[in-house]
């Protein structure tokens, strides 16, 4: 993997990638973090003045209208070659849980940071994309060309045994749909689509009472990622490769 492009990795499992990509034996030639303010974005800063290979890009997923002039941004960062890996992590999360307190402008947002902009971003992205794969001896994996959704367990259908939490549930099962559809649209081009859920991890979104930390979530990440195949593409996956339910 020459090239991988990271959303939201100004906190939690966005820097999370960053930090243990540009410290792996392998690292990448070109590690990209969007954040939508790099001067509050001092973590991510300071483990770019640490490795070279780290870029830093401001990137709103929201604002749609950028993402032409934000793709050759990263044209220009990654000179004549292709990007290998879209990594779409940038999310958000409403605080309703139950169908009496959901309000319209909860939907709004959330489907906009989480479906909206991962898929549009994708689009903008796809010529990349495509060049990574085609100038690839090996294809669906992170040496091609690779787009993979940060998902959740919470959009499946099948184990959603609680209820609740309507506006993120339902735009993870949004991103999980694209996900397949992405899949089936890209298959010619040898590009590989995936959704991952990281599992419960000690985040802002996910809460301090998580289980798990956003380290021991990323390693198993990032072991996952170097094992993708054409077996994966158009899958839902957990953090330690385990296939999970639509």
């Amino acid at each position: 993997m020459k090239s991988i492009l990271i959303t939201g990795a100004n906190r939690g499992l966005g820097l999370g990638l960053v930090k243990q990509l540009a410290k792996d034996v392998k690292s990448p030639k070109y590690i990209i973090g969007t954040c939508r303010n790099i001067e509050k974005a001092k973590d991510l800063q300071e483990v770019r003045t640490q490795h070279s290979n780290v870029h830093i890009l401001e990137l709103d997923i929201r604002n749609t209208d950028s993402f032409p002039h934000f793709t050759e941004e990263v044209k220009n960062i990654l000179c004549v070659d292709g990007l290998n890996v879209l990594f779409n992590n940038a999310g958000c999360a409403s605080k309703s849980t139950r169908i009496n307190l959901v309000k319209t402008e909860q939907f709004t947002e959330v489907f906009q940071t989480n479906l909206i902009g991962p898929v549009m971003l994708t689009k903008a992205l796809l010529p990349l994309l495509k060049k990574a794969a085609s100038n690839s001896p090996k294809q669906y994996c992170i040496e091609g060309g690779a787009i993979i959704n940060m998902s959740s367990i919470l959009g499946s259908i099948t184990l959603n045994d609680i209820g609740g939490m309507y506006p993120y549930r339902c735009s993870k099962a949004a991103l999980n749909m694209a996900t397949k559809t992405l899949s089936i649209d890209l298959k010619s081009d040898g590009i590989l689509v995936t959704s991952i859920h990281p599992g419960w991890v000690k985040t802002d979104l996910g809460g301090q009472g998580a289980p798990m930390q956003v380290n021991d979530s990323i390693s198993q990440i990032i072991d996952l990622m170097k094992n993708l195949n054409e077996s994966h593409n158009g899958g839902f996956y957990q953090y330690d490769g385990k296939k999970l339910e639509w």
